[in-house]
C-alpha cells in the first residue's frame, strides 16, 4: 500500500474510533466526515449542552503534499503522537494550528 493510502486509512480509523466516544455532558453526537478526494478528515460534534446549541469541529486533519496537517485539535489527548504510533512518520505531520515560526520547536514537520 502506498504511503498516502496508508495515511488515509490511519486518519479514517482514528476519527471513527474517536466518534464512538460520547462527550461527558449534554446530548452531543459525534460525526466523522471524510472528503478523501480533497484530503480533509474532520470530527464534528453536533447537539445540545447546558449552554445551548453545539456545533464544533473537534478534529480537522488535511492531507496535502504527502503530509498530514493537523489544522484543529480540540481533544484531551495528543492526536499527533497517536498518529505516529499508528504509523505516520513524525516528519510527515505538521501541527498547522501552531504559528509557522513555532513549528520548528515541536519536533514535527515545519511544512
Amino acid at each position: 500500500m502506498d504511503r498516502i493510502k496508508q495515511y488515509q486509512k490511519i486518519l479514517e480509523h482514528t476519527l471513527l474510533r474517536y466518534a464512538e466516544f460520547a462527550p461527558s455532558h449534554g446530548n452531543i453526537e459525534m460525526y466523522p466526515i471524510f472528503d478523501e478526494p480533497r484530503g480533509h478528515y474532520l470530527l464534528v460534534g453536533i447537539g445540545w449542552d447546558r449552554n445551548g446549541r453545539v456545533h464544533s469541529t473537534l478534529l480537522h486533519c488535511r492531507l496535502q503534499n504527502g503530509k498530514v496537517w493537523l489544522e484543529q485539535e480540540n481533544t484531551d489527548t495528543n492526536i499527533a503522537e497517536e498518529l505516529v504510533a499508528a504509523g505516520i512518520a513524525k516528519e510527515d505531520i505538521v501541527l498547522g494550528f501552531y504559528r509557522p515560526e513555532r513549528r520548528a520547536l515541536t519536533g514535527f514537520a515545519v511544512a
